[in-house]
């Protein structure tokens, strides 16, 4: 029942309520809505700046500046396609106004795809990414805003520089000439005008604390047919809060008879730790971890070498062994 909805305000106002802080807000603008007739965005309902300058102001009288920004949740699911990623209407404009007061700037995200933030990344000092979450959603962004939960969560999701990147996703197929930071070179599969790297990773998420990931061990160099090794892995909380880490588990399979994925996901597990605190995390590796589909589409495991990487998101290769199946 949305009447029943907890917003964002209301949320903050509960968590805070009987303490010096205090909340001045202001709409600021409206979503764009889609006309239903004709499956088309609507043209009675153009988003103007009237609301800009009252969002000024209550900028300029506050120390921190909460923006809750998004997609109407019409803009999501099916027959909801969109030619472009952006933050819709004038959203954008009105948080280029809201920079110039120079105050701090939390964007929190609602919405149902990933978007380009190629903008706001760079501007804004902190994103919180909603998603959808709920009748219970100002209650839960509350929680986070506050520090009463540390955020834990990762994308399962990569988000793109702009549209013109996608698709983008982690675990591609390699092209015939890839592109190498470390020896660039003309006719290789890159971009000109932007990075070949997505603006957030599958697997990425922060929270109010850091991770050390350390000391990767491999049980052994090798395995065969009927056995299996183990990867363990040190992680460390060295930020000033508790927190949970998800920990994640990628394998490469180097060479196979049909062209394989540049990393896979293959594990994961969410380990909580305390500040200070260090735990050790392990995975088994077998022969179901690096079963593909063959060209008959039949199941089968190939002999050969593999990279792994245990890592905070699918981008992190900073921990990286290899093994062969023999």
């Amino acid at each position: 029942n949305r009447s029943k909805s907890v917003t964002v305000r209301e949320g903050l106002e509960a968590k805070y309520n009987n303490t010096r802080v205090k909340f001045s807000y202001a709409k600021g603008t409206d979503l764009p809505l889609i006309d239903r007739s004709t499956e088309k965005v609507s043209t009675v309902n153009v988003p103007n700046k009237k609301g800009f300058a009252k969002a000024v102001k209550a900028a300029k009288n506050s120390d921190i500046v909460l923006v809750a920004m998004g997609e109407n949740y019409h803009w999501s699911g099916e027959a909801a396609s969109r030619s472009e990623i952006t933050l819709p209407g004038n959203q954008r404009e009105l948080l280029k106004e809201l920079k110039k007061t120079g105050k701090p700037i939390v964007l929190v995200l609602f919405n149902g795809r990933p978007l380009d933030l190629s903008w706001e990344a760079e501007n804004v000092d902190a994103i919180v990414e909603a998603w959808y979450p709920g009748i219970k959603a100002g209650d839960a962004v509350a929680d986070i805003i506050s520090g009463d939960y540390n955020p834990s969560a990762k994308l399962v999701m990569t988000f793109p520089r702009n549209v013109g990147q996608v698709p983008i996703y982690y675990n591609m197929k390699n092209t015939g000439r890839p592109f190498n930071d470390d020896a660039p070179a003309d006719y290789r599969s890159n971009y000109i005008d932007v990075e070949n790297t997505p603006l957030y990773p599958f697997g990425h998420g922060l929270s109010y604390t850091n991770y050390k990931y350390s000391n990767l061990k491999l049980s052994s160099a090798e395995f065969s047919k009927g056995g299996s090794i183990n990867v363990s892995i040190d992680v460390t909380n060295n930020g000033n809060y508790d927190g949970e880490e998800v920990v994640q588990l990628y394998i490469q399979d180097i060479v196979a008879s049909v062209t394989r994925p540049v990393k896979e996901l293959k594990g994961f597990e969410k380990v909580a730790l305390k500040k200070g605190e260090t735990k050790t995390v392990e995975f088994t590796i077998d022969e179901s971890t690096i079963e593909f589909l063959d060209n008959n589409i039949k199941p089968t495991v190939e002999a050969g070498d593999f990279n792994v990487w245990v890592s905070t998101s699918s981008s992190d290769e900073s921990n990286h062994k290899t093994f062969s199946f023999k």
